[in-house]
């Protein structure tokens, strides 16, 4: 059977890199793991990851996105993988210690931005432009006008 899996190019980190997110996401399984290479899964999600070297670095080209119903949801994975040296960017995008880039949506986003009313999808766009972390209370004020 075909399949797809990120392959996730770190410096020379990878088993600090996945301990690191066996501590944020707490179903993340590892099924291979050495001072070379890992193979580990998040939320279901399989990744490879390979000690390659200072050649390449992460960049917001790729992201992986967390969708979550909650702020307390929202707020736990801002916090967690931003810490340690981890960095805010916009509308609900991070890099993590390692740079790489995450993004933390909550359902309400892409729920309200897919209103047929453009003028509340609107309302809600121009709020999200104006934060870093998202924050549900200010989308649902936003969408309310």
């Amino acid at each position: 059977m075909t399949s797809i899996t990120p392959f996730l190019w770190f410096d020379n980190n990878v088993p600090e890199a996945v301990a690191f997110y066996k501590s944020v996401f707490p179903n993340a399984k590892v099924e291979t793991l050495s001072d070379f290479m890992a193979v580990f899964e998040l939320e279901g999600q399989r990744f490879n990851a390979l000690n390659g070297g200072p050649q390449y670095r992460f960049n917001e080209a790729v992201s992986f996105f967390i969708s979550v119903e909650t702020q307390g949801e929202v707020d736990y994975f801002w916090e967690a993988l931003t810490a340690d040296g981890g960095e805010e960017s916009r509308c609900g995008w991070l890099k993590d210690k390692f740079g790489l880039s995450w993004q933390v949506i909550p359902s309400a986003l892409p729920r309200y931005l897919g209103d047929p009313d453009r003028t509340k999808a609107n309302r809600v766009m121009q709020a999200m432009l104006q934060m870093r972390k998202i924050v549900i209370a200010d989308l649902d004020r936003a969408y309310a006008g």
